[in-house]
């Protein structure tokens, strides 16, 4: 099936659904849908970073350092979340990735409910070649290093932001 074609829940502000429609349809006319960010770690605690392939329907050849996306019309977010992480990193049997936080991404271009998750990945990883043109695993400190040198996807970048602002909340409470 061609990505674009691909049935999403349209859902409002609220997260509730308000309808269907095709993937490239929801892009084109930036209508709400789902997507699933997955921090994939090695056991070694380095981030799962990659570039996209040019040939992606959003963000072509930009980087990100989470793996995902769209959730499917009916999918649970944490059956996609696991699906999409099996799929992107070319391991199956994964264990089911931790929710974090959930948060409603908007630019003017697209709008998404965002559900952040976490995942160590103990096996050897192969990405999906229609998904990954390159990939590496970088310590926070390489990733940082990197964040003003290469393009990243927005929405990536914007979920990364908030992720360590909840993990320095999580800190916090802990102390």
């Amino acid at each position: 099936m061609n990505p674009a074609d691909e049935i999403l829940d349209i859902v409002d502000e609220n997260d509730e659904v308000v309808g269907q429609a095709p993937r490239g349809e929801a892009t084109a006319r930036r209508l709400r849908h789902r997507c699933v960010f997955i921090e994939a770690r090695d056991p070694e605690g380095r981030i799962f970073v990659h570039r996209r392939t040019p040939t992606k329907l959003v963000f072509p050849s930009h980087h990100d350092m989470f793996v995902g996306g769209v959730v499917g019309a009916g999918e649970a977010c944490d059956d996609a979340a696991l699906r999409e992480a099996e799929e992107e990193l070319g391991v199956p049997g994964l264990p089911r990735p931790e929710r974090l936080f959930t948060f409603l991404y908007e630019s003017a271009e697209h709008t998404w409910w965002s559900y952040v998750y976490r995942l160590r990945c103990e096996l050897p990883v192969r990405p999906q070649a229609e998904e990954v043109a390159w990939h590496t695993f970088l310590t926070d400190a390489e990733l940082e290093r990197r964040l003003p040198e290469w393009t990243w996807v927005p929405d990536g970048l914007e979920t990364y932001h908030r992720l360590r602002a909840f993990r320095a909340g999580e800190a916090g409470s802990a102390a």
